[in-house]
């Protein structure tokens, strides 16, 4: 029987171990400037687990395209995409912050990554992703519940089971709406709290981009995000839930160049893609018409924005092209 690591990889593979590089190279930038900037003594050694891991995952990665014969993605570099002798962007609790939510996502996309891989090496290596993010999820969990720092769910009582007797429970678009259920309070609470970290960072972003477009697209985000944080924060207040605070006090007033505006694009490219599937659960999650509604509406306004940033990284020459099929139709007009 063939070796299992020697069959070529597939499609879905190349994707998530494509991506991963590119998220990695450009986390290894970021991370590392915020362990050149950290001042808590117990916030380092989380910066330097997450440090660590990335580190260690462009290597397998560098690896595993060796392995096949395929360019290894350019990616981001220290050297090029960051000033590590920048004045400090971001408090302490911020990159906390900043971490724990990298790390849920993190763990978000290993799981897929792992339903995606069919060599077993691949398999085992994501396998292995997923048990460490897990523990750098922990980690960081376990810091911001001892610093007082983390932003629980609202707490919902439920007194006895019931079943839905009417039409209303989905279809109570006009006039008084029924109370939120759990799924859709929690995803309501936790898009805040997405969008109340993206505002911050955005913040950041806009500080020290060097690009006029760049930064213009960067406050249009920020004015998004804030809407969408007051849209999200209403239907939790209208059921006397509580809403999270904002952190953008968590900025510092430092606009000396820190990041390169490729990698500030690249970011915040990410952090609309991230959006639009999170919504994408929302309205998965929410049997009330009304929220399905605002989801909807919502990620059409993200994803006109992506389009809008799209165009600003394609003009700039900032747009890594992800591997592709190839254009049969195109080899044939070569000849012609």
């Amino acid at each position: 029987m063939e070796i299992d690591k020697k069959v070529m990889i597939t499609s879905a593979e190349l994707a998530q171990l494509w991506a991963q590089y590119m998220n990695d190279s450009g986390s290894v930038c970021v991370l590392t400037f915020f362990l050149e900037k950290v001042e808590d003594p117990e916030i380092k050694p989380i910066i330097e687990f997450a440090l660590q891991l990335s580190k260690k995952h462009i290597e397998k990665l560098t690896f595993f395209f060796n392995e096949e014969d395929y360019p290894v993605p350019y990616g981001f570099k220290l050297e090029e995409d960051v000033d590590l002798s920048a004045p400090k962007l971001y408090s302490d609790s911020y990159v906390l912050q900043f971490i724990h939510q990298m790390a849920k996502i993190g763990l978000t996309n290993y799981s897929a990554s792992v339903t995606s891989a069919v060599r077993s090496d691949i398999t085992d290596y994501y396998i292995e992703c997923v048990s460490e993010t897990m523990q750098l999820y922990k980690v960081s969990k376990d810091l911001l519940l001892e610093k007082g720092l983390y932003v629980r769910s609202p707490h919902l009582p439920m007194e006895k089971v019931e079943f839905v007797n009417k039409q209303a429970f989905l279809f109570d678009i006009i006039g008084d709406k029924r109370p939120l259920i759990v799924a859709e309070a929690g995803n309501l609470y936790a898009n805040v709290q997405r969008n109340i970290l993206g505002v911050a960072t955005l913040i950041g972003f806009s500080q020290v981009a060097q690009d006029k477009e760049v930064i213009q697209f960067l406050l249009r985000g920020i004015d998004i995000g804030k809407k969408h944080i007051k849209l999200f924060g209403k239907k939790l207040e209208e059921c006397n839930l509580s809403v999270p605070a904002t952190i953008s006090a968590e900025v510092t007033t430092s606009t000396s160049y820190t990041f390169s505006d490729k990698l500030i694009m690249f970011f915040t490219a990410g952090l609309i893609g991230l959006s639009i599937g999170y919504y994408g659960t929302g309205v998965a999650q929410s049997p009330r018409m009304d929220l399905g509604v605002m989801y909807n509406r919502l990620s059409l306004e993200i994803q006109l924005y992506s389009e809008d940033g799209a165009n600003i990284m394609i003009n700039n020459k900032w747009m890594e092209q992800p591997p592709m099929a190839v254009d049969r139709g195109e080899l044939g007009t070569e000849k012609t």
